[in-house]
């Protein structure tokens, strides 16, 4: 290449990094405006990913990137039946559905998960079904604590173990019922589906609501041993 050939290359190479950034996905555009005809993400799961517990949409917000990819994509493909989302992980490309999982990846959880994890350390009582099930779980149906995969107090462990704390009781039940009739992967080495076929209709009510409620209740558990130690003074 001659000296005077250079400055033609260099910008160049400028104009095709230039390019390559602008059709780069970008998550958070299609999260906020959608794309290929999909619908902007923050209709249903909210402008910070918060999710909306009273239509049964779950949070998105620091979900680990890896597994909301599998989901769209699992989705996308069927292997995942979701009558509300199946149209839109369909219309988006993979490179899409990635930006967008890193998207949501990177915003913060509402969740404390000092507060959360200390609840695991509170005795959980027989009778109380979801709770026992979460920290204890059934071992005589074989079933092990959902806690042991998912972390204590649900706050979600790694790549394949997404947070159960504060998701929807109806988008946990949906889930589990979902497992149940083969229409999600199986997951990590096929646990889901032999977990949630060995659960009652009632256990799966009640292990959602627990998750569900988990964050009130932490927040509950902590001003009590706030006033505990504050008596003790």
């Amino acid at each position: 290449m001659t000296p005077r050939s250079l400055p033609a290359a260099l910008i160049l190479g400028a104009l095709c990094a230039s390019a390559g950034a602008q059709s780069a996905p970008d998550g958070k555009q299609i999260s906020t405006q959608g794309a290929n005809g999909a619908p902007a993400c923050i209709t249903c799961h909210g402008a910070r990913g918060e999710g909306n517990p009273a239509a049964g949409f779950p949070q998105l917000a620091g979900m680990g990137s890896a597994y909301l990819d599998e989901q769209l994509e699992a989705m996308a493909n069927g292997s995942r039946v979701s009558p509300v989302m199946a149209a839109t992980a369909k219309a988006l490309d993979p490179a899409q559905r990635k930006a967008v999982a890193q998207y949501y990846a990177s915003l913060p959880s509402a969740l404390d998960i000092d507060k959360l994890a200390a609840t695991a350390m509170h005795p959980a009582q027989p009778a109380d079904t979801g709770a026992w099930l979460a920290t204890r779980g059934a071992w005589d149906k074989n079933v092990p604590a959902c806690n042991q995969c998912h972390g204590p107090g649900g706050i979600g462990v790694g790549a394949n173990f997404p947070a159960l704390a504060g998701q929807p009781a109806a988008y946990i039940a949906g889930q589990l019922r979902a497992w149940q009739q083969g229409q999600r992967p199986p997951g990590p080495l096929g646990l889901m589906p032999a977990v949630a076929t060995r659960l009652s209709s009632a256990e799966i009510d009640a292990v959602s609501a627990y998750y569900a409620g988990l964050p009130k209740a932490a927040d509950q558990l902590a001003a009590q041993a706030n006033t505990a130690a504050g008596a003790q003074k």
